[in-house]
Order: C-alpha cells, then structure tokens, then sequence
C-alpha cells in the first residue's frame, strides 16, 4: 500500500491528505520530514496569516536528569567578566552564550557589561533592560551568577582582572585549553568583544540551556515590559491581527552593507562617510550586493511584497526602526499601500518620552511589539531579525517573512513589465521556502539563535489526533514572563 502511495506521490507531485495522515499510522517517520510535501513544495496555497503546520511543534528545554547542578561561587573555578558588544541583539547574543561559557569552565559569572560604545551610543546597563535579580534565580540551577565580584576578594588580587579576547565561534574545547588555565591561576578573568564567540553547534543539553536563557531568563525590566504591552494592546484594539514589520532601513545599515537607492551623489556622500567607522571593510558593487540578495528592500518594496502575498490595504502594520534614510519621503509608498501604519511613536507619545534618550531600551519595546505580532516580517538577516526569528520558532513558529531578496531584486526591477497578477505569482513563488514554515531548515542546520531545533519538540501523532494539549510548563512560563 505504502508502495502505491509512493507511486502516486511521484506523479501527481503531491499526496491528499487524508492518504497522507493514513501513511502517518504505519511508518514512524518526523513531521519535519513530512512538512516537504505538497503544502510547502507544490502549488498549494499558502495561509498568509498562521502556518497550518504551527500547532505540531512546542519549545521544550528542560534540563535533562543528568544534567549536574552549577559549581557554587566558592569552588568554581574563579569569576568571568563578559563585555558585550554592539547593540541590543548582538549583545543578547553575547549574554546568552556568557552563561554557556561560564557553565563550560565551572566559573561564576558576573552580570555582563553592556556596550556603551557602540554606534548607538546608549549608556544603559543591564540593570537598565533586563530584570537582573530574575536573571540570576532563574538560571540558578544552572550557573551561579553574582553582581559583582566581592570587594574582599578584589583586594586580595595581586594583579588587576586578566583580559582577553577569543576567536568569534570557538568550540568549547578552545576554552578549555586555551580560556581555562588562565583563569584558574589569575582567577578573575575578562573577555572582551564578546558576541558570536562561541561554536553555533554544541552538545544538545549546553543548547538547550542557551534556549533557557535567551527565551525565559532575559526577560525586560518592568517599565519596559508594560510600555511593550500596552503598544501590543492597543494595535489589537484596532485589529484582530496585525503585522510587525522591521525595516532596517537606517543609515548605519545602508552604509554598512554598500548598496546603493538611486540617491545619486548626496547619497553616495553620506553614507561613504559613514561607512568609514568601518576601517575593514571592503569594497563592494552595489549592484552585485543587490544581485546576491545582500541589500535590504526599500520600504516601497517591503509594501509591494507583502500585498503580493495578499496582504489586504487595510490591514495593519506596526513598523519597527529607528532614523529611516530619507525619512518620510522614503516611507511615503509604503503608507500608501498600507493607511493602517503604526509606530511607538504614534502609539505611545508622553509614555515615550522617558526611553527617548536609550536606544537599546526602544529597541526593546519594538523586540516585545514584533515578537507578539500576528505576522513579523524582517528586512534583512540582522541580529534582531535572527533572535526574533528564533523565538517565534520556539513560541510555536509563529509566521516570520523573510524576504528572498536575491530573487525579488529581479522581480522588482522588472515590476514594470508585468501587470499586478503576473507580480503577484511570482513573489509567491519566491516567497516559498521564506514564510517560516517548520520545515525551512533541517534540524542542525543554519545558525542556532536563529534556528533552535535543539529546543523545539514534536508532538505526537497521538497529541494531535486527540487534540491534547502537550504539557510544557516552560513554555507557559515564557508566555507569562512576557505579559506580566
């Protein structure tokens, strides 16, 4: 019968579903491998709104039995000073793999230092954006985690903390050898610059604590958790859904990725000049960054895109971004083709004010806006676009869009040439593989802050023919963590 069945699948392209729900019965085989059947491979339409597929995955990172209790501070092997790097994603990041690392060398790790000098020049510490008491008793069991290191044991220090920096992705092992010694014979040690320093692919249980951090330890302080909510809030009193757009389409990013908008000689200028806080980088054709899909779209594209897909006029967007590259002017298409168009700024005017001088902090109220949006739609594989990506996965994938850009540069050059349903097809087509269904990447592929498999279960057959809710305790937990 199976054989059949197969037969069938080769032919037509796709299998029915009630045949493919009856092979389900009989061959134990992992829904990641059965999502790239027809729903996804073929022609069939997609739901712009929710994955079908959403309600068969749940975030599960429970310590495992075996996995031991965190060294206290008096017989760790000495204490780890983290300083972060970048702004408020890039620096998450680093928090994150900081307890992983301190979990690797049995250290005691002091609460990270934020990046003060970053481009975005915010002064915040982590006291400032994260609740740090929560921090430390969640992860308890795991890493013991103090304030500072005790004033006592600083005076006894023959010699001032040892500092370094390590290689970006290096493997545990490299801590280790090369990490280890010295902090056991210095026994307060700093690493610097610390973001993407640890490998993306470890042992399942250190990845699922990185999960247990980033998802349910690194929660926002108060103030910003309830300004996040009250945004939420009030886009759901205008709309039953709404869509969380993150246009990345500020100067800093334009110039760092060397593509080039048709600005002419001004904006050569200005975004050269800028492009100069970067000694390293190289030259780039703007138009061969455009061709390997390495430019963000314009905001008129992001619009174009989205009602290609079939996102109606009156639909709301909630758009996250900081100082857009030709302000209004740049973004008048994109209201154009949605009227519903929202920001923090419009949403929160006085309640604002307080953030106003933080970025990081406004950074963190659009995290909590996009995260509990209905659709959110990333503009460029940036940090936020990654660690909100990975987030929504664990959350149940949520949808996420993330645009094909090397496909649709074509598509948008050549707009003009085709009439709207001709358009419209052939965003679809490109869009298939980028909608953030389950099955976009394979388990253990692709960046882990982005694609957290490690942390992402399956239910089973039986869950969801009966329609039992799978008890994940954790999972609620993070839900209540972001509303509280």
């Amino acid at each position: 019968m199976l054989f059949g069945l197969g037969m069938i699948s080769l032919f037509t392209g796709h299998m029915s579903s009630h045949l493919e729900w009856y092979s389900h019965r009989f061959v134990n085989r992992s829904l990641y491998s059965s999502l790239s059947l027809a729903d996804f491979g073929g022609r069939a339409p997609i739901d712009i709104w929710k994955s079908k597929y959403s309600n068969h995955f749940y975030g599960c990172s429970q310590r495992g039995p075996r996995f031991p209790p965190a060294k206290r501070e008096r017989s760790s092997n000495g204490y780890l000073l983290i300083a972060t790097s970048g702004g408020l994603n890039q620096q998450r990041t680093g928090i994150t793999d900081a307890v992983i690392v301190a979990r690797i060398l049995n250290a005691t790790l002091v609460v990270p230092q934020l990046d003060h000098h970053s481009f975005w020049k915010d002064d915040s510490n982590f006291v400032d954006i994260f609740d740090v008491n929560w921090f430390i008793s969640f992860l308890a069991k795991d890493v013991t985690i103090v304030k500072r290191v005790p004033d006592k044991f600083m005076r006894s220090m023959d010699k001032p903390p040892y500092t370094m920096r390590v290689p970006r992705k290096s493997a545990p092992d490299y801590y280790l050898d090369q990490v280890l010694p010295i902090l056991s014979r210095r026994r307060v040690l700093q690493l610097t610059k610390f973001d993407y320093r640890l490998a993306n692919d470890l042992e399942q249980e250190l990845q699922k604590l990185r999960c247990r951090v980033n998802y349910h330890a690194l929660r926002f302080t108060k103030p910003i958790r309830e300004l996040g909510q009250k945004l939420v809030m009030r886009m759901r009193n205008m709309a039953t859904h709404f869509i969380a757009v993150h246009l990345r389409f500020e100067p800093d990013m334009l110039a760092f990725s060397g593509c080039y908008y048709g600005g002419g000689e001004k904006e050569r200028y200005e975004l050269g000049e800028i492009r100069k806080r970067w000694a390293t980088l190289p030259d780039l054709s703007p138009d061969g960054e455009r061709k390997r899909g390495k430019c963000p779209l314009t905001p008129h594209e992001v619009g174009l895109m989205l009602r290609a897909l079939g996102f109606a006029n009156d639909t709301f967007l909630y758009v996250a971004s900081g100082e857009i590259y030709g302000g209004e002017e740049t973004l008048r298409p994109l209201r154009e083709l949605f009227p519903n168009f929202y920001t923090k700024e419009m949403l929160a005017n006085e309640e604002l004010k307080p953030f106003l001088p933080f970025s990081s902090r406004l950074a963190a109220i659009d995290y909590i806006v996009c995260d509990e949006s209905d659709v959110f739609v990333t503009n460029n594989n940036g940090n936020m676009a990654k660690i909100l990506a990975g987030r929504r996965r664990y959350m149940g994938h949520k949808r996420t869009i993330r645009p094909n850009a090397k496909r649709l540069s074509a598509l948008f050059m050549a707009r003009d040439k085709m009439d709207w349903d001709t358009f419209s097809k052939k965003v679809k087509s490109c869009q298939r593989g980028f909608m953030g269904e389950p099955d976009e990447m394979r388990p253990g592929r692709g960046e882990f802050h982005e694609f957290p498999h490690s942390c992402i279960c399956e239910k089973s057959i039986e869950d969801l023919e009966d329609g039992d809710h799978v008890d994940n305790s954790e999972h609620v937990a993070t839900d209540l963590i972001t509303k509280v």
